[in-house]
């Protein structure tokens, strides 16, 4: 019989790139006792991406389902109910999708913070901190800048806890840790 430890309904989890963001996001799904659906939002563009799938797909077992959702995660969000956990990985891969895509991103993003509030299931969600680094030297860089930073805000915004992690550490920015 599986252990369900209380989960907040929306956790946000910021870190860089390669700070161990996705492996304490994991750990959390899978010590919540809940039954863990991973929303996989990346596209497989190259080999370098492969292998980074090929790594996050190795750390978990089959405990976990996993859907493909780059870029309409509200079917997904709503299929759930209150026995699941989902991990959204990640805000950064699904707001690319949408950028190189040529989306309406004001509308998208409208639309998957709709689908977490209305979403039966506790959600962890992975981003990346862009914030930290210099003015980017072209036009798509900076408007990628610019569009994760004001998606990182509205998620920490809604997220009732919200984490940030560095060199696989989390130092809590927002509510108590489960």
């Amino acid at each position: 019989m599986k252990v369900k430890k209380m989960l907040p309904a929306g956790t946000f989890v910021l870190g860089g790139a390669a700070s161990g963001k996705s492996a304490w996001a994991e750990g959390v799904i899978e010590n919540s006792g809940l039954d863990a659906i991973y929303l996989a939002t990346g596209r497989i563009l190259d080999d370098e991406v492969q292998a980074r799938v090929e790594r996050h797909i190795a750390r978990r077992d089959d405990r976990w389902r996993t859907v493909e959702a780059p870029l309409d995660l509200g079917p997904a969000l709503s299929a759930l109910g209150p026995s699941d956990a989902v991990l959204i990985d990640c805000a950064t891969m699904w707001l690319s999708n949408h950028l190189l895509d040529g989306s309406d991103l004001p509308s998208a993003q409208s639309a998957l913070l709709t689908a977490l509030q209305t979403c039966a299931a506790p959600w962890v969600i992975v981003s990346n901190e862009v914030g930290h680094g210099v003015v980017p030297d072209n036009r798509l860089a900076r408007q990628f800048r610019e569009a994760q930073g004001r998606l990182n805000i509205a998620l920490a915004a809604q997220a009732d806890l919200a984490v940030q992690i560095t060199a696989g550490l989390p130092q809590v920015l927002k509510g108590t840790l489960p």
